[in-house]
């Protein structure tokens, strides 16, 4: 049997992980969460069965700019920047630092799984 996508969660918001991580795994994914970009990137090191990254860009200490590099000079998994910024050039912004792919919060659930369904194989 197929295993489930598993989603790295990046959010400093108990309440976006929450909202997430329940949504996700209604839909049969299973979900790990991070609460900064250090923490995520830790679990990165030492796992191998992300399939699909969602990254707040906005976190103290090191937001989703910063870490989008980092991630994808150490793992090939695909990187979904999920933000609050929807302003006339973010997502730009967002794909030159590197994320595969944009979403603006609140996040349309439609529109995540579709982006999700491109980049997760198995689906």
């Amino acid at each position: 049997m197929d295993r489930k996508p598993n989603v790295l969660i990046i959010d400093d918001d108990p309440r976006n992980i929450f909202a997430l991580k329940a949504m996700l795994r209604s839909k049969g994914f299973d979900c790990v969460t991070a609460l900064t970009a250090h923490q995520g990137l830790a679990f990165l090191a030492e796992s191998a069965e992300i399939d699909i990254v969602l990254l707040d860009m906005m976190m103290p200490q090191m937001d989703g700019y910063e870490a989008i590099p980092r991630i994808k000079a150490k793992h090939s998994v695909p990187v979904i920047a999920v933000t609050a910024q929807a302003m006339h050039g973010d997502r730009e912004k967002c794909l030159q630092a590197g994320a595969d792919d944009y979403l603006s919060k609140p996040i349309d659930v439609d529109k995540l799984l579709n982006v999700m369904k491109t980049y997760i194989k198995h689906l």
